[in-house]
């Protein structure tokens, strides 16, 4: 399943980070959204995302990713976005190391069913903690919880996982 990119308005992708995305569904469908560590206020909520080491196969990096921010390695791929989703940093993110010299992040976004149970959840499993609080919610909640400057690039991969909303594993 492909999730397009918004018409071709001359945007050069080789300027964005390499990074995926992961939307991981429960058993009722709801989502998993984990709370930036460290950051204050209402839109600090986001799926699990993260870079992608080089030659490393995109799924391997969403499967590393998830399991690095959230402890979850119990999980059945539903599908992914054929195209990249990109977002730009604001302007207060394009100095610092989290951008590097790029513009902002380019996504191939992955759909995961968590097959587990939420014990398996630890938000403390990778050195560098990236959630200091999770919850599951709908998927369009997503929409409002994260930053203003991802709420594009969460549109299209809501629009494009929407179906895995009530689709069973197996």
């Amino acid at each position: 399943m492909s999730a397009p990119l918004p018409p071709d308005d001359g945007l050069d992708l080789s300027k964005f980070r390499p990074n995926v995305g992961i939307v991981l569904f429960n058993q009722q469908s709801q989502v998993f959204l984990g709370r930036r560590a460290g950051q204050a206020g209402p839109l600090n909520w986001q799926f699990p995302q993260g870079g992608v080491d080089p030659g490393e196969p995109l799924e391997v990096a969403a499967r590393r990713e998830l399991e690095e921010e959230t402890g979850v390695r119990s999980v059945a791929l539903l599908g992914r976005t054929q195209d990249w989703v990109p977002y730009h940093f604001p302007p207060e993110l394009r100095s610092s190391k989290i951008a590097r010299g790029f513009l902002g992040q380019k996504q191939i976004w992955f759909a995961f069913r968590f097959l587990g149970d939420d014990s398996e959840i630890d938000l403390n499993r990778h050195k560098e903690v990236e959630f200091d609080a999770w919850r599951w919610a709908s998927l369009e909640d997503a929409l409002v919880s994260v930053a203003t400057f991802k709420r594009e690039a969460y549109g299209t991969v809501i629009s494009a996982f929407k179906i895995y909303q009530t689709v069973s594993p197996g």
